[in-house]
């Protein structure tokens, strides 16, 4: 792909990075004169329908968003088995690279990160989109400290049915909310239950729940009470460990009821 030219107008400078299902790559905007991450689908999916349905709704769900804190969407293109996503270009490190480095983190970081996560997912819900993935790998920080959510390719109308899709269950087994787990349907408040964990991994290093295989971890989700935040971290204030044990509650009624409850919270709580 390198030193190729998409649409006549995306110049592919180098891969930055991929998951599963796609690559990324650094490219330059020929016409506009900016770079921009062009996210390419991998070769062994370009005849699989719905990993093509998957990647569209990907570029479909975030365009409809326009949020400070959810990466732009700019173009969707085909050319011949090539699908790609051409999207904003953030320079910074991933949410996941971050905590690697230097978790636990200083709780007010780790709060102001977490409200800015927050503030995409009430953008989102409020336009009946739920990402269904969140996760430190699908967070970005900027060099200036502005959070921006990626990758919204299992994202879903709030009104369509079933989360699992041919079967199996999409998303990422650490991040799941029991209602995840059980493959029933997912809506706003497991995204909610999904930033939990991250502000827990955040202000641990460590994740609530993990185990030898994707069931085993699936099945704590649905079992297990959460690991108290404050035993593994005695810096955690209550008021903070109060929104992370919220945010996480088996049950969906338990929780908060949308991300702006959850956000006042986050707002007040140090």
């Amino acid at each position: 792909m390198i030193g190729q030219t998409l649409s006549g107008r995306y110049e592919i400078i180098e891969i930055i990075g991929g998951g599963g299902m796609a690559l990324v790559y650094r490219a330059r905007d020929i016409l506009l004169n900016r770079i921009v991450a062009v996210k390419v689908l991998r070769p062994q999916f370009v005849h699989d329908e719905e990993f093509i349905q998957r990647f569209r709704r990907e570029g479909q769900s975030a365009a409809a968003l326009s949020h400070p804190n959810i990466v732009s969407i700019y173009d969707v293109g085909q050319r011949g088995d090539i699908h790609f996503i051409v999207m904003e270009y953030v320079e910074g490190t991933t949410l996941n690279d971050l905590i690697k480095e230097r978790a636990p983190l200083q709780v007010e970081e780790a709060v102001n990160i977490a409200s800015q996560i927050c503030d995409a997912l009430d953008h989102a819900h409020s336009n009946q989109i739920i990402h269904r993935d969140i996760k430190p790998h699908n967070i970005l920080i900027g060099r200036n400290g502005r959070v921006k959510v990626t990758d919204f390719g299992i994202a879903r109308a709030g009104a369509s049915s079933s989360i699992t899709q041919t079967g199996s269950v999409v998303g990422s087994v650490h991040y799941f909310s029991p209602e995840h787990a059980k493959g029933t349907l997912a809506g706003a408040k497991s995204d909610l239950y999904s930033l939990g964990i991250v502000l827990y991994q955040m202000l641990t290093g460590k994740l609530p729940f993990s185990g030898e295989s994707p069931v085993s971890v699936a099945l704590k989700h649905l079992q297990e009470n959460v690991p108290e935040p404050r035993k593994v971290n005695p810096l955690i204030p209550q008021s903070v460990e109060n929104v992370i044990l919220k945010a996480m509650r088996k049950n969906p009624d338990n929780r908060y009821q949308s991300a702006r409850e959850m956000l006042a919270d986050l707002e007040t709580c140090l």
